[in-house]
């Protein structure tokens, strides 16, 4: 019988090309029908190896999730960027491959990240989600999430709401 570790880690900038692959699968699967085919295609595109490769030698805290020699998700987080919320720390994204979703790896990268911001002493923290976006939404509130605020966001000629749920420390 075969045993993979799964475990999480701090991302290398080796590592890009199969984040940036990781990255275009949990898009296409999280927001097909959400966002516009061409939109979509958009974001995706920018964010490809040398993108990720970029965020990393600058310092980004991205976490990745491994099961064997695969990466499977990834998250990315840091200060609140949203002035107007009063929250210490951000989780930017967190993302599976699809076929890693609903088996409590997205709990264990949340718990990682909320954990490494706690260290540095940003104990309460926000992460925006599309409203379209049931999974993420469920999931959130599924894992204590509380919303807080709505904003919208423009992709394309499409305007989509979206909702901040956060964490108190």
């Amino acid at each position: 019988m075969s045993t993979s570790l799964i475990e999480i880690r701090r991302a290398k900038i080796s590592d890009a090309a199969a984040i940036a692959e990781t990255h275009d699968e949990a898009w296409r699967a999280a927001y097909q029908g959400i966002i516009p085919g061409i939109e979509l295609n958009k974001l995706i595109n920018r964010r490809g190896p040398d993108w990720w490769a970029s965020a990393i030698r600058k310092g980004s805290r991205i976490a990745l999730m491994q099961f064997g020699e695969q990466i499977v998700g990834y998250t990315n987080y840091g200060r609140n960027r949203a002035r107007s919320l009063f929250y210490d720390g951000e989780v930017y994204e967190i993302y599976l491959r699809p076929e890693f979703q609903g088996l409590g790896c997205g709990r264990r990268m949340f718990s990682a990240a909320r954990r490494d911001l706690a260290q540095s002493g940003l104990k309460s923290l926000v992460i925006w989600a599309l409203s379209d976006n049931e999974p993420a939404v469920d999931f959130y509130r599924a894992i204590g999430g509380r919303a807080v605020a709505r904003s919208s966001e423009r992709f394309g000629s499409k305007v989509l709401d979206k909702v901040a749920f956060a964490w108190a420390a």
